[in-house]
């Protein structure tokens, strides 16, 4: 079982920038499809996007397609994500996991995989 940690969150104004970290301890993420999901309250568990094992291809949420991108540096353990032109609506609690991926919009956690997660708030 991966344990994994979130870090990068905070507050930014409307049309800025934040850079998500998700670390591994110890173990390479390499072997691992790895996807970011948020939820705001009260709301339903968002998937955002999501980069997988086998030949590092990516996938992205509707909403935030063009605005976000994931990456992965197996040296370092981490996957990354980069969030650009943030608006209020992207305001949540975001946490990584690693998951199985079934489709382009279909990518499932494995169990106890997800972090404690980071907060992302947008807000001027």
């Amino acid at each position: 079982q991966v344990h994994l940690v979130e870090s990068g969150g905070g507050l930014v104004q409307p049309g800025g920038s934040l850079r998500l970290s998700c670390a591994s301890s110890g173990v390479t993420l390499a072997y691992y499809s790895v996807a970011w999901f948020r939820q705001a309250p009260g709301k339903e568990r968002e998937g955002v996007s999501c980069i997988s094992k086998s030949d590092g291809r990516t996938y992205y949420g509707g909403s935030v397609k063009g605005r976000f991108t994931i990456s992965r540096d197996n040296s370092n353990h981490a996957v990354y994500l980069q969030m650009d032109n943030l608006k209020p609506e992207d305001s949540a609690i975001y946490y990584c996991a690693t998951v199985t991926v079934y489709s382009d919009t279909v990518w499932i956690p494995d169990f106890g995989s997800r972090g404690q997660g980071t907060q992302v708030t947008v807000s001027s």
